[in-house]
């Protein structure tokens, strides 16, 4: 299966547990694209079978800048991938109350525009309970995996 992985990432920690994904899933068979500043054109070209999306969330609880511009031209043109499945990693800290995991719920909330069917529920990984997100996201990653067969 060709998987998509949409990245959102300010420090590097997203950018960095979408690569283990990314090496995770091709392990287990599937074809990955990655890529932190994809265009909309450049996925569209990719013809995923499935999206993945592994997003920080800034304080103010938004998607990251290098995401943005990829979101919205998704919003924008709305790609029929009805029928596809989509899941989110979100990560975030939990003492930001309100907006912990925000970013993830704003792609979560596209992927369902789209059409996605959320083969998996959002995994949130809490920033001041994990220093290894990307150990912390193997045993859903696992269960990703299966959900795609």
């Amino acid at each position: 299966m060709k998987i998509a992985i949409l990245v959102g990432s300010v420090y590097g920690t997203a950018e960095e547990v979408a690569r283990h994904a990314a090496r995770r899933l091709e392990a287990a068979g599937h074809q990955l694209f990655v890529d932190p500043r994809a265009s909309l054109e450049a996925l569209l070209e990719f013809a995923p079978d499935a999206l993945l999306a592994v997003t920080s969330t800034t304080g103010m609880g938004e998607l990251p800048d290098n995401i943005q511009p990829l979101y919205h031209s998704l919003r924008d043109r709305l790609p029929d991938w009805r029928g596809r499945p989509g899941a989110v990693i979100a990560l975030g800290d939990s003492s930001y109350g309100d907006t912990y995991c925000g970013g993830g719920a704003q792609l979560r909330d596209l992927f369902a525009e789209l059409g996605l069917v959320e083969c998996q529920p959002m995994l949130q990984l809490d920033a001041s309970e994990t220093v290894t997100p990307e150990v912390d996201a193997e045993p859903w990653l696992d269960q990703f995996a299966a959900a795609l067969r």
